[in-house]
């Protein structure tokens, strides 16, 4: 292993989830992609390489992550049964977060699954795979609209979580994939400890939940670091990249951890090649200037309308 990497790893600052003892350092790992794909169908059936993907999360241990994402509907199955081989027993550090409300339909597609049998069929699924009695996170998505978030009430499948909860089957309970009127709702039933939305620097419609969620001890979990990237946006992006000698993956990583303390990163990859270089960006500090240049053109282009087939 990388000593360097390691080094950076545990000197990234940590975070501890609201009304826990759950401490986890900001740079963590998603499991997605360990999942493989058939035709069409994506994060479906194993990997190609088994073996790699065991080698990518017992490396991601050892240089220090201890904040693994999940769900039991990667695969379907697939993902959490490669943790439980590569990882178990787990390190006692190390937080495991999973998500609930979709199956998985033969032809790959995602489709919501928010009654009672099917959230408590998720979790004991989750539990079954990953080998374990007790879920530390479990969070809800929201499956109003399947890419984005959509308003609605989150109420009754939160409430079947709640009552898992109180059986000892979860610890803690997050949201995905959710607006703030849902965040709100839910606070109204339990207890939310992360949200994880989709955020990077081109697609900040969450800036101002970010920080609402800082205030209040949150963490916000982004995904898609690189998502929705206009071309002036990725050359803009590959030009810091250049300066700072860094790739832009390693770029948008670092940008994210020093956007608020409160934001949690999860990369995921199924190369020990890319996971070294997704870590090496919790010791990557963008200096002032280059903040400034990037969020300047981000803004500025988001302020133009794109065309729906960019």
């Amino acid at each position: 292993m990388d000593q360097t990497v390691s080094q950076a790893v545990n000197s990234t600052s940590s975070f501890t989830f609201p009304r826990s003892s759950l401490t986890v350092n900001r740079m963590g790992y998603g499991a997605m992609q360990l999942a493989g794909r058939d035709g069409n169908k994506l994060v479906w059936g194993p990997p190609r390489d088994v073996d790699e993907a065991i080698a990518v999360l017992q490396e991601a241990i050892a240089s220090g992550v201890n904040h693994l994402d999940t769900s039991d509907f990667y695969g379907p199955h697939v993902t959490n049964q490669i943790i439980r081989k590569a990882l178990y027993p787990y390190p006692r550090e190390l937080v495991i977060v999973t998500k609930v409300s979709s199956r998985r339909g033969e032809d790959g597609s995602w489709i919501p699954a928010l009654s009672r049998e099917e959230l408590t069929g998720a979790v004991h699924d989750n539990l079954r795979n990953l080998g374990l009695d007790v879920l530390d996170v479990v969070n809800l998505r929201s499956m109003f609209n399947i890419h984005q978030p959509a308003e609605g009430s989150i109420e009754a499948p939160l409430t079947v979580l709640a009552e898992l909860q109180q059986k000892g089957l979860i610890r803690h309970i997050g949201l995905s994939n959710v607006t703030s009127a849902q965040i709100a709702e839910a606070q109204q039933i339990v207890p939310i400890v992360c949200v994880q939305n989709q955020y990077n620097l081109a697609h900040r419609v969450d800036d101002a939940l970010v920080a609402d969620l800082a205030r209040d001890g949150i963490a916000y979990v982004p995904f898609f670091p690189l998502g929705g990237f206009s071309p002036l946006q990725s050359d803009s992006l590959s030009a810091a990249a250049l300066r700072l000698h860094s790739t832009p993956m390693q770029v948008a990583l670092a940008w994210l951890l020093q956007r608020s303390p409160n934001i949690l990163v999860i990369p995921g990859t199924s190369s020990r090649i890319h996971l070294r270089e997704n870590l090496k960006a919790a010791s990557l500090q963008i200096p002032a200037e280059v903040l400034a240049d990037l969020d300047g053109v981000f803004r500025q282009a988001s302020a133009v309308p794109v065309s729906r087939h960019e």
